[in-house]
């Protein structure tokens, strides 16, 4: 198993630059306005041949007697202790631009007891402490203040730059258990789902029940998820990777440019994820908004889940039930009747269990491959069924059928007037393959080409 580093600090030191330096990738949202990271965010590092875990995790807030108990803080905090706990190997930063603060010394005094006052008496951690911001030597001799704070060595890097990021490396191998070696040929099976909706709807509730774990802050507050942010965890012999994604507004009603950057990201998130989950409001009904990620999933070509969340509310209300919930996703997401329905309630779990199911079986029809033979036995039997209109006075003839690649499902077709093949027969052919084969939850991509005459170069095509 990896060993696995959280790195901790006060606000906007920079701990997720840090991050994204680590993994090699800009993963974790970067901002300089203070709290833009407020979840525990799991990403995978590669050093020296080895692999290495990696946590951001939000601002740690050392003082919490003038917060109340559900304060937004207190949750991130909390978020802050448990990947502590989880950690092999603690990189504390500081900002050496801001100098040495109070809250840099209040955290310090935690970290050097051990966690005893956070982990329920845990055993010391190795803590490294991290002066970022040093861009050169000058910077260096700057950062001396924070000797202070009673760590030895003190190491100085830039995330931003690149600079000291291999000498610290080296300061944490030399602290943390051995790493497994890194196999870039190695095929995990993991499946990448991503959870999608409105704001305040229940994403990181949701997760948080599936994880089994409280990984992702939870408030009442809309917006609290600012970053599209990856849950690792094992269920059922299989590895998941559930990515709880900011709640996606009306773009008119985005006017923050913090929020602007967390919805590119859950588009980010689609588009690097085998399925979505998406969570529409069973008490209030699809919103326009819920239309338009329902296409968005549609035209990146991810399978799809919908979840009616909140189902243990709408149960109360005698004028709402399943078959009028049916009708209603049926009128305003008629792109998405392939996508299978579960009615749930992430706040009490119930119908919970059996989502990573439904997953499983969406994810393999999203990867399923039929054969050459038994296609083109289909497609001449549902040609003879239902023959495709005439272009101008002339038969429009199907003559071949192949699927061409799988995540999404897409198989190409051979005919003579391939404008010939107009939307509604397209359709037909989609209908046809889901009756014979399936595709529950994966959309399908059918494309027409015209069949090369003999001796026609390919260009011709």
């Amino acid at each position: 198993m990896a060993p696995v580093i959280a790195i901790v600090g006060r606000p906007n030191v920079g701990k997720s630059t840090l991050f994204n330096r680590l993994v090699g990738e800009k993963r974790a949202l970067v901002h300089d306005r203070p709290g833009v990271t407020r979840d525990r965010h799991y990403g995978e590092a590669e050093f020296d041949g080895r692999v290495w875990s990696v946590i951001d995790t939000g601002g740690f807030e050392p003082d919490l007697k003038h917060l109340d108990d559900g304060d937004l803080f207190v949750e991130v905090r909390r978020q802050a202790e448990a990947a502590m706990r989880e950690a092999d190997v603690v990189l504390f930063v500081v900002d050496r631009a801001a100098g040495l603060t109070p809250a840099d010394r209040h955290t310090a005094e935690i970290l050097r007891r051990g966690f005893a006052s956070l982990a329920g008496g845990a055993a010391s951690k190795p803590v490294l402490l991290v002066v970022n911001k040093c861009d050169g030597p000058r910077h260096d001799d700057e950062a001396g203040e924070f000797w202070a704070l009673g760590f030895d060595p003190l190491h100085t890097v830039s995330a931003e730059h690149g600079r000291g990021i291999w000498e610290l490396w080296e300061a944490v191998v030399e602290v943390a258990p051995e790493a497994p070696k890194f196999d870039e040929d190695a095929e995990d099976g993991e499946i990448r789902v991503a959870v999608i909706g409105r704001p305040n709807i229940g994403k990181s509730t949701l997760v948080n029940f599936l994880t089994g774990s409280d990984r992702h802050v939870v408030h009442d507050m809309p917006g609290t998820t600012m970053d599209a942010i990856d849950s690792v965890f094992e269920a059922g012999g299989r590895r998941w990777r559930l990515v709880d994604t900011a709640g996606v507004r009306r773009k008119t009603r985005i006017d923050d440019q913090v929020e602007g950057f967390a919805v590119s990201r859950a588009i980010k998130a689609i588009e690097r994820c085998h399925v979505t989950l998406l969570m529409v409001d069973a008490t209030t009904g699809v919103a326009t908004q819920d239309a338009r990620l329902a296409a968005l999933v549609t035209d990146r070509g991810r399978a799809c889940v919908v979840l009616l969340n909140k189902w243990d509310k709408v149960r109360e209300d005698p004028e709402r039930n399943v078959r009028v919930v049916d009708d209603e996703l049926d009128q305003a997401l008629p792109h998405l009747r392939w996508a299978p329905r579960l009615y749930i309630s992430a706040l009490t779990g119930k119908g919970v269990h059996r989502i990573l199911p439904e997953v499983e079986g969406v994810y393999a029809e999203f990867d399923k491959r039929i054969a050459t033979s038994p296609l083109n036995r289909f497609l001449e039997q549902t040609v003879d069924a239902y023959p495709p209109p005439q272009k101008n006075n002339r038969p429009v003839r199907i003559q071949y059928m192949t699927q061409a690649r799988v995540r999404p499902p897409t198989f190409v077709v051979w005919a003579n007037s391939p404008d010939g093949i107009k939307p509604p027969y397209r359709r037909y052919l989609e209908n046809r393959l889901r009756d014979t084969y399936g595709f529950e939850g994966t959309p399908i991509r059918l494309q027409v080409r015209r069949k090369r005459k003999p001796g026609e170069p390919r260009g011709g095509e």
